[in-house]
């Protein structure tokens, strides 16, 4: 037989199964379809005998494979019993280090009393790392936007320039096409209620308050959210996948100052004008159903807006939108530097950055109603 070939040989002993591994256990020995099936088949034979004695001080050659294939022959466990030799136990740490098992969730036990409790705890648990965590960010935040200011020549002009195209100018199709939409589906329906009251002119007053004030920004906020939300989280988390992020943090470069304060001002500097945008298409098109469907003039509907809807109301839907677009930026790199080094991470960050980026947004939307509702009305 030749030497070489990887295998493992077991002998009896009084205190057991010994289990001596002889051969080469690397790639280049491992990878001939001969070689790896007749380890397999080895392996499959043996199972896990537990309580058995190793020894692996006669092995040839051992490279990651090998120790791959022994640790998960171990069952992800170091034996009881084991001769091995000092490079051959670094090698397999290094294997136990990166290849252990994903941590389980364990599944609540109904039958306990307190399981509901336990699940909710949890919960709140998470709840609260993850607001730390925004805090904490926010906080980063604002001390960037001081260093920038002291040190302009320092800043990321180029990264925010870009963020800003691809945030704002990219969005304006999108947004201007749905907000066109919603204007025209709100007329028609509205149209249809104050025809039976003989209120056709006050169409300018509801849909002059209810876009300018309320769904202009939330809308075009909503869009953002799920557009450059996810996209951001996205960028952090393949960063993180591919290293890029470590790689910063050894050459001393600010994750906060490079990655999140360029898209937070974006956001903050576009939301407004995207909100804007979104809006006038709104109205435009809740002016064209509004002709169609009752017969007032476009020129009447432009003359009468500005009486109907008090200029506040515009400053008070900027105000939010500005906030709406810290708060997606924020929303998306904090779940994108939460984001692990695999794939399936990447994944559920991005689906949980959209969600809580709308649901963040729909949140303060109602506070915003309810701390200002005397204002513009």
């Amino acid at each position: 037989m030749n030497t070489a070939v990887p295998r493992i040989e077991q002998h009896k002993t009084p205190d057991g199964m010994a289990c001596m591994v002889l051969g080469a256990w690397t790639a280049a020995d491992l990878t001939s379809q001969s070689a790896w099936r007749g380890v397999q088949d080895q392996l499959k034979a043996m199972g896990k005998p537990h309580g058995a004695s190793w020894n692996l001080l006669k092995i040839d050659q051992l490279d990651h494979l090998g120790a791959q294939l022994l640790w998960e022959q171990w069952g992800s466990a170091w034996p009881a019993h084991i001769e091995i030799a000092p490079p051959q136990r670094a090698l397999i740490e290094t294997i136990e280090k990166f290849a252990a098992p994903p941590a389980q969730t364990p599944k609540p036990d109904w039958k306990r009393p307190l399981a509901f409790l336990d699940l909710l705890g949890g919960r709140v648990l998470g709840m609260l790392d993850h607001i730390k965590s925004l805090v904490r960010l926010i906080g980063q935040l604002l001390l960037d936007i001081i260093r920038l200011v002291r040190r302009p020549h320092e800043g990321p002009w180029r990264d925010l320039s870009g963020h800003l195209y691809h945030i704002g100018a990219t969005a304006l199709p999108i947004t201007a096409l749905v907000g066109f939409l919603i204007g025209v589906v709100l007329a028609y329906l509205i149209s249809q209620q104050l025809k039976q009251f003989g209120a056709d002119a006050f169409i300018v007053n509801i849909l002059g308050i209810s876009l300018i004030r309320e769904l202009g920004p939330v809308l075009a906020a909503i869009l953002i959210a799920g557009r450059s939300g996810s996209a951001i989280t996205a960028q952090i988390g393949v960063m993180r996948v591919t290293e890029e992020l470590d790689a910063m943090r050894v050459m001393g470069i600010a994750r906060g100052f490079r990655l999140v304060m360029p898209r937070a001002l974006a956001l903050a500097v576009v939301m407004p004008l995207i909100s804007v945008w979104t809006t006038i298409a709104a109205l435009l098109g809740g002016m064209l159903a509004a002709n169609a469907a009752m017969g007032i003039t476009p020129a009447f509907f432009i003359t009468a807006l500005p009486a109907a809807v008090d200029i506040a109301n515009l400053t008070l839907a900027t105000s939010k939108s500005v906030v709406f677009g810290l708060l997606i930026a924020l929303v998306g790199c904090h779940f994108g530097l939460r984001v692990k080094p695999n794939t399936e991470s990447l994944g559920q960050g991005t689906t949980s950055s959209v969600v809580t980026s709308i649901t963040v947004v729909i949140l303060v939307d109602a506070l915003f109603a309810v701390l200002f509702k005397n204002v513009g009305i």
